[in-house]
């Protein structure tokens, strides 16, 4: 065996010197090291050798063998390889690669700012399906299926029954059959109605709304919450303006202005020289309700509210176009 790993030595010393390139230098470390090479055949014969003979020829063995790994080593440093070759190749003056950070989106901005305003008020929050049945979605909100109204809330059908929710009073009615009050909260999320997708209506979009009911609740407690969420939201400077309108879910009911905060009232081409903007619906819910979700409405009262998303955001931050939330254009989002 000293006589094969001598050879052996004598032939790696002789093909280390004819080297010239880094592919020549790995075939020959394959030769001499790898599992099929010189060495591992040799190491084949040490369970044939004798308990005396196996201590020397293993020390020989292994005297070889860092010899081959050590002038490998060195012979790659000299072509190149190694540490040397990661010394030339990487440059560590070199400006790294820049990341862009991406932002929230204005949509999501909006609607936590509403929710933090309205939870710093004492309300919470609650969440429902988006897939609905009618009940939820008119009967129990006093829209009964001939009832003229429903047209203005008529959705999207999964089947006969079940349907995309075509606003977040659904969550009032589930809230409202499962609590006894006093109830105070707000719901935000997804609905869905057939209009015609322009500058400013899509098929879906984002609301919020709000229920506050106990015994005693009035029309001015409405008037106060709606002025504190108008001011914080808007300005201190922002007046709040109640028009009569009609919802079947509430009575009385009214659509809510703000004073115009881009001319402060005086009339400009965003408030179509009227000095108030539209912003949202409330009014106080209606006795018809309470009684479809068990509440004697003989002994609660109670206020419910309703806004676009789309609407606040388009208004706080001077956007004329609604699609704009949906196209995904860099351009557009990196303003916020």
């Amino acid at each position: 065996m000293k006589n094969k790993l001598l050879a052996v030595r004598k032939a790696f010393d002789a093909d280390i010197a004819a080297c010239k390139t880094s592919e020549d230098l790995e075939n020959i470390r394959v030769r001499y090291l790898g599992r099929k090479g010189e060495l591992a055949n040799i190491s084949k014969d040490l369970p044939a050798l004798s308990k005396e003979e196996k201590p020397a020829a293993g020390q020989a063995m292994n005297a070889v063998k860092k010899h081959i790994e050590e002038t490998v080593a060195e012979r790659a440093k000299a072509l190149g390889g190694g540490a040397a070759q990661v010394k030339e190749t990487l440059d560590i003056t070199l400006d790294a690669v820049p990341r862009r950070l991406g932002s929230i989106h204005p949509l999501t901005k909006t609607l936590d700012t509403i929710t933090e305003i309205f939870m710093s008020l004492g309300f919470r929050v609650a969440e429902g399906p988006e897939i609905e049945n009618e009940f939820a979605n008119f009967e129990a909100l006093n829209i009964p299926l001939d009832h003229p109204s429903r047209d203005a809330f008529d959705t999207f059908y999964v089947d006969q029954k079940t349907l995309l929710r075509s606003h977040t009073s659904t969550v009032q009615i589930r809230i409202m059959e499962k609590e006894k009050p006093p109830v105070q909260v707000i719901m935000p999320g997804r609905v869905y109605r057939p209009d015609a997708v322009d500058a400013s209506h899509s098929f879906m979009f984002h609301q919020v709304e709000g229920l506050m009911v106990d015994k005693g609740i009035k029309f001015s407690d409405l008037k106060g919450v709606l002025n504190l969420f108008a001011k914080r939201m808007f300005g201190e400077r922002v007046q709040l303006r109640f028009r009569p309108s009609f919802f079947p879910f509430t009575e009385p009911s009214a659509e809510v202005d703000i004073s115009c905060f881009i001319c402060e009232g005086q009339g400009c081409r965003v408030c179509s020289n009227t000095g108030w903007l539209e912003v949202l619906g409330a009014g106080m819910v209606n006795p018809k309700v309470f009684r479809n979700v068990g509440y004697d409405p003989d002994v609660y009262t109670g206020f419910a509210f309703g806004m676009g998303v789309e609407r606040i955001a388009m208004l706080k931050y001077g956007i004329t176009d609604i699609r704009l939330f949906y196209e995904n254009d860099v351009r557009f989002l990196a303003q916020f």
